[in-house]
């Protein structure tokens, strides 16, 4: 089996020896006094070099103007081919760009805004169809907790993630607010549960003075409007007796 050689580039003289045509090139698209000192050159080709010059624009700490000369085959004449600022070593750099689906995060969302889902989304399975006679009777409940009708219903993995983000959630057990309730909200009068095979586990709150109102909250969570945290006092008890003064006397004016 035979190796194959990589061939290094080997600088042309005129080339590397066109350092003045590379800084007035650079100088062309730089502002007064951006370009500073030459660096060096690389070889990128035949009768190609690129020379490097440091940049002292204060915005561009670290970055480099590259200025490539090349030659013709059997020309006597450099002539520029690019030129470009590159980042250097410690450069200053702009965060990694990342897609805007993943730049999301949860409130993001504002009014009139679109966040349609992926057609892959790992999150989402499809759903079922059902053609039925509008004459017949039919379970609409039944079929719209089957699914039916939706394009795509919730997957397995949409499950899963949805209950561990509720669950390690401040809807959660470990939060400060079920670590102080009295008692969990399964045993609540106010909670209410969910259908399905979440129903065990999580359910709403439907009591308008607790925290969690109208959320979705673990069973195993808590607070301290408890239905049964401590019995209220009661507003329609009898009337104490009154007291009447039979020792003491009433001064009446004289006339």
């Amino acid at each position: 089996m035979s190796r194959t050689r990589v061939r290094t580039p080997v600088a042309d003289q005129a080339c590397a020896a066109a350092v003045d045509l590379a800084r007035s090139a650079a100088e062309e698209i730089a502002r007064p006094g951006e370009v500073g000192e030459h660096l060096g050159f690389d070889a990128e080709g035949d009768r190609v070099v690129t020379h490097y010059f440091a940049c002292l624009d204060r915005a561009y700490e670290g970055w480099r103007w590259a200025i490539t000369v090349a030659r013709a085959s059997r020309a006597k004449s450099v002539t520029v081919s690019e030129t470009v600022l590159l980042p250097g070593k410690g450069a200053l750099l702009a965060p990694t760009w990342v897609p805007w689906s993943r730049r999301l995060r949860p409130g993001d969302l504002g009014p009139g805004d679109l966040l349609p889902a992926e057609a892959d989304d790992d999150r989402l399975a499809p759903g079922f169809t059902a053609e039925t006679d509008p004459d017949a009777e039919t379970d609409h409940q039944m079929l719209f907790e089957y699914g039916l009708g939706r394009a795509r219903v919730l997957s397995a993995i949409g499950r899963d993630l949805a209950v561990n983000r509720w669950h390690s959630g401040e809807s959660g057990p470990d939060s400060p607010l079920a670590a102080a309730a009295p008692a969990q909200c399964s045993t609540c009068g106010f909670y209410w549960p969910l259908a399905g095979a979440l129903r065990l586990g999580f359910g709403v709150c439907a009591n308008e003075f607790a925290p969690d109102d109208g959320k979705v909250v673990a069973a195993d969570h808590g607070c301290g409007a408890h239905s049964e945290a401590a019995p209220a006092p009661s507003a329609a008890g009898e009337a104490p007796q009154p007291i009447l003064d039979d020792l003491g006397y009433d001064p009446m004016p004289e006339g």
